[in-house]
């Protein structure tokens, strides 16, 4: 069984406030405003996972990447595998168990068991001897009704939560899922424009353009033409509930290109005749565009640079993206951001917030920004810094800056759906202890702390992702 107090101080006195603390929010609904779960799991009213591989393996490379590295193929995972057969998908779970001493002390681990002791009441040890019966005991209970991927929405009482869809998607799940009286939460798509912002990278960039102009009904094989469809998309997501783009790129520079460069550039990528230089350069100058739009339509700006993408390319041929093997880059923020800052920085109604894998720009650029612009918020950590003591470390750094009200609030990033409720059960855990620290010093008074608490898990990230 967990630990009651797990995540704690273990000095008692500070013990007792992070517990009243944590009591504040443990029961107050999640708000869940980025991630990656389909949408096709709450549309379906009667939607099941087939198995616990498929729930907690095969679409989280949180857990696979760890199982790679110790000479497991991906493929044996489900990876990139469309008919995947109960046998497979149970030796996949006996996988996990064999393998399991290589999880001890990572965020995976405490995961995964706070996960099947508190949606599935598993209390033995998970390991290479009870793999197979707790695979049994998970599968005989995806198939109870209570086990549905609503009633899971239902039970971890998420009030609201975000995908990330294709920017040509015309959204029709999303509303027949928010029009159903029966859905009990609010799902958002995110307008993720990515694809069209890269004209080097993207594979038959122009092809994807034409595409884009064709679903937004103007002609986009000009720039003028081109920025007006994504204009028009980030409207149509908008008028679909959106609250927020989403961004990742190699750096959030804002450089702008004249006129007549940025039209000869645009001829140039059309024909497919464009450098890795100029394809940075129009990136930038399309980057700028969306932050231009976004004053103009509202929608909240999330960007995640600064990441060496798909560093494998032989396992990318194989699998494809999202398998786990992104590797954190060096991050430079205060001087990308400078332009797009003293443009558009001072305006409170404009909401930037930015994420980043190397954490040693916390202290010393993102909680100083952060702590003079209105309109810049420091996302919460994810990837390789969603473990405790990187937690903790990222409330020191930006709270000493910035404060607690330029906190993204939590975000999960998740594409497994049982770990949303513990991971930000995680976060809640993990505040109340650093909470806890500032009212055991005299620091913060305790009905202070409180309140911190309760603003950190719904009036904050309320007010920073325009929820009202």
């Amino acid at each position: 069984m967990v630990n009651a107090d797990r995540l704690f101080p273990a000095d008692p006195a500070t013990r007792d406030i992070a517990r009243e603390l944590y009591a504040e929010v443990k029961d107050l609904p999640i708000i869940s405003p980025h991630g990656h779960v389909p949408v096709e799991w709450f549309h379906d009213k009667d939607y099941h996972f087939a198995n616990p591989t498929e729930l907690f393996i095969t679409p989280d490379h949180y857990v696979t990447r760890v199982m790679h590295s110790q000479g497991v193929d991906l493929k044996d995972l489900g990876v990139g595998q469309k008919n995947f057969t109960e046998e497979q998908s149970k030796h996949a779970f006996e996988l996990l168990g064999k393998y399991w001493y290589a999880y001890v002390g990572t965020p995976m681990q405490y995961w995964f068991d706070d996960e099947l002791s508190t949606v599935f009441g598993i209390d033995k040890p998970f390991g290479p001897d009870t793999a197979g019966e707790i695979y049994d005991e998970i599968n005989d209970d995806l198939k109870q009704p209570e086990f549905s991927t609503r009633a899971l929405v239902k039970k971890f009482n998420i009030e609201f939560i975000s995908t990330t869809d294709d920017t040509l998607d015309d959204l029709h799940l999303h509303d027949e899922t928010n029009a159903d009286p029966d859905f009990p939460a609010r799902l958002a798509p995110a307008f993720r424009p990515d694809l069209y912002l890269e004209p080097y990278k993207t594979a038959n960039w122009a092809h994807e353009v034409e595409k884009l102009g064709e679903v937004a009904g103007i002609d986009a094989t000009t720039y003028a033409g081109f920025t007006e469809a994504l204009r028009r998309r980030r409207v149509y997501f908008k008028e679909h509930g959106a609250v927020l783009s989403d961004h990742s790129h190699a750096d959030v520079r804002t450089d702008r290109l004249s006129d007549t460069e940025v039209n000869r550039l645009f001829k140039q990528a059309m024909a497919g005749n464009i450098t890795p230089e100029e394809g940075d350069k129009l990136r930038r100058h399309f980057f700028a565009d969306q932050v231009e739009m976004a004053q103009e339509d509202g929608l909240v700006m999330t960007v995640h640079p600064h990441v060496h993408r798909d560093y494998d390319p032989q396992n990318l041929a194989q699998y494809g993206v999202n398998i786990g093997a992104d590797i954190p880059a060096k991050a430079e923020y205060a001087v990308d951001l400078k332009s797009l800052l003293n443009k558009y920085g001072n305006n409170p109604d404009f909401h930037f917030v930015a994420f980043t894998m190397d954490e040693t720009v916390y202290s010393r650029e993102l909680g100083p920004l952060a702590g003079f612009y209105p309109s810049l918020y420091v996302g919460a950590p994810w990837w390789f810094l969603d473990s405790p003591e990187p937690i903790l470390r990222y409330f020191d750094y930006i709270t000493t800056a910035a404060g607690f009200t330029k906190l993204s609030g939590f975000i999960d990033d998740t594409r497994a759906l049982c770990s949303i409720p513990t991971r930000h059960d995680t976060n809640r855990r993990l505040t109340a202890r650093f909470v806890s620290g500032l009212v055991a010093d005299h620091r913060l008074s305790l009905e202070d702390g409180k309140k911190v608490m309760r603003d950190s898990v719904q009036a904050g990230p309320r007010h920073v992702f325009k929820l009202d």
